[in-house]
């Protein structure tokens, strides 16, 4: 039976690729992301307008993906957010950094854990940050937050040990954003991480095939 996938974040620039190669690749593919209306490849089931901060929200939209493909099979969370203050910024971030990055990360893998269970091959792949190992000036609310996501990573994968679910984590560097390189002129983008490559790595988690990876914070770096 073909394995369905649900994709938080799905309209970012990682969540598109993760969705181009999970299509390739002939999975099942639902978007849920708090963006509505974008366009997404035919076959892709779009769950939009969802505040994944809201335990609810995120119930509702594992059920809407239930509802077309009958199963859940992995599920991998994109969504989150970034930001670059001092801790004595007027307006802290930390609250919503946390919301963003780890909230979303745990609303969304609790309304799926049900349906994961089920499949004999269940997973759980986050996405956590390589500027989390050691946090820099400017990087304290977004490193705490990912953090966070590496904790939840491995508490889970701990909790799941018993059943047919694993849990693992990426931890990127730099993507080859858009934005990031308007955001970094200066910088060398053939260093960073092509979304792409991390797409990859983010789907072989999301495969029966890495079922003896269990836990884990995997570095994906480039050569950043």
């Amino acid at each position: 039976m073909t394995r369905t996938i649900a994709v938080t974040g799905g309209h970012g620039v990682l969540g598109r690729a993760v969705v181009e190669a999970a299509l390739a690749d002939g999975l099942n593919v639902a978007v849920i992301d708090h963006a509505s209306g974008l366009p997404v490849p035919a076959g892709v089931l779009e769950v939009g307008g969802v505040d994944l901060t809201e335990a609810a929200a995120a119930d509702r939209a594992i059920a809407a993906v239930v509802e077309r493909f009958g199963r859940i099979d992995a599920l991998l969370n994109i969504a989150g957010g970034f930001v670059w203050q001092g801790v004595d910024d007027a307006a802290p971030a930390w609250d919503r950094m946390f919301a963003l990055n780890l909230k979303t990360a745990l609303n969304a893998s609790r309304a799926a854990l049900p349906h994961l269970k089920r499949s004999p091959e269940g997973r759980i792949v986050n996405v956590g940050a390589n500027a989390a190992l050691k946090s820099a000036a400017g990087m304290g609310a977004y490193a705490a937050s990912k953090s966070g996501v590496h904790r939840l990573t491995e508490s889970l994968a701990e909790e799941l040990k018993s059943t047919s679910v694993t849990v693992n984590a990426v931890l990127p560097s730099i993507l080859d954003t858009g934005q990031n390189r308007k955001d970094m002129p200066d910088a060398d983008p053939a260093k960073w991480v092509q979304p792409a490559d991390l797409a990859r790595v983010m789907l072989f988690l999301a495969s029966p095939e890495s079922r003896a990876i269990t836990g884990a914070l995997i570095p994906v770096t480039g050569r950043v």
